[in-house]
């Protein structure tokens, strides 16, 4: 099978991609780890990507997309995939009908991970992580610590990362409203649109995306 995940930042994307690569023995394929793996591996792709990232600019399409190729050719990806942070955009949406179509492949389902704004923003801005270097994660809300700001496991300091702060959460919103939310229409018009809830117990998430994958 082979699917793209999509859904806002504070989804669950990540937990949901590792559940549901593992039940249906598919590689988990995501940005962050090609991005990490060319880098650390000092392929081309990685040298030019990274000159980009030390720069501060975003790095282009034609790089990202060019891991993207280089990982799905391998073998453990020819029975299928789960993409997860690509595509980004339409244009490398655009790029991967046409990689996948070269190949004789196409995609079976874009799983949309539906959830309210308010509610992403309750996830990010609510988690706390521990100053000292085991930085365990708790949730103001939905894991909160015995004490207020103290870490169960090790006594030390709990504080909120600059990244979670609700004025980044919801500036992130706004990048993934404007780039990303399009492939949503896209993929929809093409028919491979699933939406699902990512309200709810990890477990009962991963069990909604396996069933509305099945039909």
């Amino acid at each position: 099978m082979r699917i793209v995940l999509v859904g806002p930042p504070g989804a669950g994307k990540g937990t949901q991609a590792a559940f549901l690569a593992k039940n249906l023995s598919i590689p988990h394929i995501s940005t962050g780890d090609l991005f990490r793996a060319n880098i650390s591996q000092g392929t081309e792709l990685g040298r030019r990507a990274k000159a980009f990232m030390d720069a501060g600019d975003l790095v282009p399409d034609e790089i990202t997309i060019g891991m993207a190729k280089d990982r799905m050719e391998q073998p453990d990806a020819a029975g299928g995939f789960l993409l997860d942070g690509f595509p980004r955009n339409v244009s490398q949406a655009e790029a991967l009908d046409v990689m996948l179509e070269e190949s004789g492949m196409k995609l079976d389902a874009v799983l949309d991970l539906e959830v309210e704004e308010d509610e992403v923003v309750k996830r990010i801005a609510g988690r706390r992580v521990c100053r000292n270097e085991s930085a365990h994660v708790f949730h103001v809300e939905y894991a909160a610590p015995k004490a207020e700001g103290v870490c169960d496991h090790c006594g030390g300091e709990l504080y909120q990362r600059g990244d979670d702060s609700e004025a980044t959460v919801r500036n992130r919103l706004e990048v993934y409203h404007t780039q990303t939310e399009p492939i949503i229409d896209y993929y929809k018009e093409q028919g491979l649109l699933v939406t699902i809830s990512a309200l709810g117990e990890v477990h009962e998430i991963t069990q909604r995306a396996m069933d509305a994958l099945k039909k």
